[in-house]
């Protein structure tokens, strides 16, 4: 609904009311999690504190990454720069806390299993790409292809469409063939589809943006069922909260990451006498998606060295 419904509230009341959407809707999931959700913390002798040093570490040291990947308007300057120092330091100091405190908030030796720390790896490259689509590709739908907002939002609602559909299916090939299998195929199908975006042209209209964009979302749906699987399935009762966090906060991580890194590499190649035209604008999309799909062949060898490892940690066994 997300792209859709915002290209019709921009074409119909303007940019401000794709925010203001968000407080009635915001407020009913709070409403909704308030009723739903259980309220099944420890209590008792065996209770374990909460890391709140670490939570705080955490928070500013992500708080200073965003900032450092989103201020300057498009410029990377000394002010980024001291922001991604503050970020480094944070997680030094972050380190340093866990492994003094008696209940870390992360258990730093969990990245000792290789298949997670692949799995995490994945993650934030894939989300980086995925957003990358999600923030280059309606400046070549609008500049490109010429196409108005209401328009430029039904085509973009294609990608979340498809992995809306293909999600409950790709959890029944992971049933059957594993998560292994199913992820290397998603990213298979996201290399493939990220190759095709880099080979876009004006001529090939809405058909040539939508094809490309049903590997890629078809196998980004694939890539998060199977890798969901396969963290939550290894981790212990007492850290499923903990490993699905790590899941989550390294897909946000890649979001931050694509919108940015993405956003600057597509700016980078259209600009010139007027970045605006569609011959600038394809030269922008075209550069950007080899660089995504450079970014995918790097998870799916991820996705290869995590098998090998899991297959050698199985004969070990």
């Amino acid at each position: 609904l997300g792209p859709s419904l915002g290209g019709l509230l921009i074409a119909g009341a303007g940019w401000r009311a794709i925010f203001l959407v968000n407080v009635p809707l915001g407020m009913l999931a709070f409403a909704l999690a308030w009723r739903a959700l259980p309220n099944e913390g420890r209590s008792g002798p065996g209770r374990s504190t909460f890391d709140t040093p670490g939570t705080v570490l955490l928070a500013l040291t992500l708080a200073a990454y965003a900032l450092a990947m989103t201020l300057g308007k498009g410029s990377f300057g000394l002010l980024n720069l001291g922001l991604l120092a503050v970020a480094a330091l944070g997680v030094a100091l972050f380190i340093v806390t866990e492994l003094k405190v008696e209940t870390p908030l992360v258990r730093l030796a969990a990245f000792g299993d290789r298949m997670l720390t692949a799995s995490l790896a994945m993650s934030v490259v894939v989300s980086t790409v995925v957003m990358g689509q999600l923030v280059v590709a309606p400046f070549y739908l609008s500049r490109a292809l010429g196409l108005d907002p209401a328009t430029v939002g039904l085509v973009m609602s294609t990608a979340p469409l498809v992995a809306t559909l293909a999600a409950v299916p790709a959890g029944r090939l992971v049933d059957r063939f594993g998560a292994q299998p199913t992820m290397i195929a998603g990213l298979a199908s996201l290399v493939l589809g990220t190759f095709a975006l880099s080979s876009i042209r004006i001529a090939f209209g809405i058909p040539g943006y939508v094809v490309p964009v049903l590997a890629l979302s078809g196998g980004y749906a694939l890539f998060q069922t199977a890798n969901n699987t396969a963290v939550m399935g290894a981790a212990t009762a007492d850290q499923r909260g903990v490993v699905s966090g790590l899941v989550n906060l390294s897909r946000n991580l890649g979001l931050i990451t694509g919108a940015s890194l993405m956003g600057a590499i597509f700016a980078a190649a259209s600009a010139g006498a007027d970045s605006a035209t569609p011959s600038a604008t394809l030269l922008g999309m075209q550069v950007t998606f080899r660089v995504a799909m450079a970014l995918a062949l790097v998870a799916l060898g991820l996705a290869l060295f995590s098998r090998r490892a899991g297959g050698k940690r199985k004969d070990l066994a």
